[in-house]
């Protein structure tokens, strides 16, 4: 019973890792772009809900839909405004720039709230639902329920609206989509709002679930790197996998080895890149675009 509770726990984690790296493996399909700031949005959405909580008391829950915007709205200007002119100077400058977007919003983070844990006591943080044998902690289901509906939101949007289709046109093929008149500049500016999107929702996810300080972008990013590298670069379907994959790895590691959890978290990457260096969807992915 206890490797079925490792495992029900392990899912619950790996859906609210779906909707963090979905976000980075979008920006990655349409812009080209490994958004190494993806951590520190997450983390000041984190901080943004405490923040409002604490002055308010309004359940962080509630306070979803506008992060969520507001960081879709932030990332459109991020993108028009510095994106967009440094694009053009090849991947590797964009990634300097997310870097040093991470290094601005980390020390603004530390000037704002200083360097100390946060987190927010809801009414449901030491709750939790019984079934049988398994125990499920109330913040983890509520965090993976909204994570999964905010992700079939998100399925729904770039499969049914044009913007959406514009999106996964460009991602497939870029130069396909300019003939046919797709905007490569305004699908990248939505792809990445969207990917702050999902950085907004993950961080009032975060801010009910774990302490947060504003270095732990770091520990984040490193874990979302490893999942869309672990699921296929630019691959969503892919993210969604490795989420559920590492997800479950970590819950074991926490249950049977703690201090090794660290290294089965990232075994399991090593393991799966040794044989399928693209990532488990990687190859599909490049098919589709060929």
């Amino acid at each position: 019973m206890q490797f079925l509770q490792v495992v029900m726990f392990g899912l619950l984690l790996g859906g609210v890792y779906a909707l963090l790296s979905s976000g980075l493996s979008l920006i990655f399909g349409v812009l080209d772009v490994v958004n190494v700031a993806q951590g520190a949005f997450l983390v000041a959405g984190a901080f943004l809900t405490w923040k409002i909580w604490k002055l308010t008391g309004i359940e962080p829950l509630l306070l979803l839909p506008l992060v969520t915007l507001l960081w879709f709205g932030l990332g459109v200007l991020l993108f028009r405004g510095l994106f967009a002119r440094v694009a053009p100077q090849g991947p590797s400058m964009t990634v300097l720039l997310s870097f040093g977007l991470a290094l601005i919003f980390e020390g603004a983070l530390n000037l704002l709230f200083g360097n100390q844990f946060k987190s927010i006591q809801t009414s449901y943080s030491l709750n939790s639902v019984t079934l049988g044998p398994i125990v499920f902690p109330m913040t983890q289901i509520i965090a993976c329920t909204v994570a999964t509906i905010t992700l079939g939101l998100m399925y729904v949007y770039l499969k049914t609206s044009w913007s959406g289709r514009a999106l996964r046109a460009t991602a497939q093929n870029r130069d396909g989509a300019a003939l046919v008149g797709i905007s490569h500049n305004r699908s990248s500016s939505i792809a990445y709002g969207l990917g702050m999107a999902t950085a907004g929702a993950g961080g009032v996810l975060l801010s009910v679930t774990y302490p947060f300080y504003p270095a732990t972008h770091y520990d984040w990013i490193a874990k979302l790197l490893g999942i869309i590298v672990l699921g296929g670069m630019g691959s969503l379907p892919g993210a969604i996998v490795g989420s559920l994959i590492l997800g479950i790895t970590e819950a074991a590691g926490n249950t049977y080895a703690p201090r090794w959890t660290i290294l089965f978290f990232y075994g399991v990457i090593m393991l799966v890149l040794l044989f399928k260096p693209e990532g488990i969807l990687g190859a599909q992915s490049r098919k589709d675009s060929a």
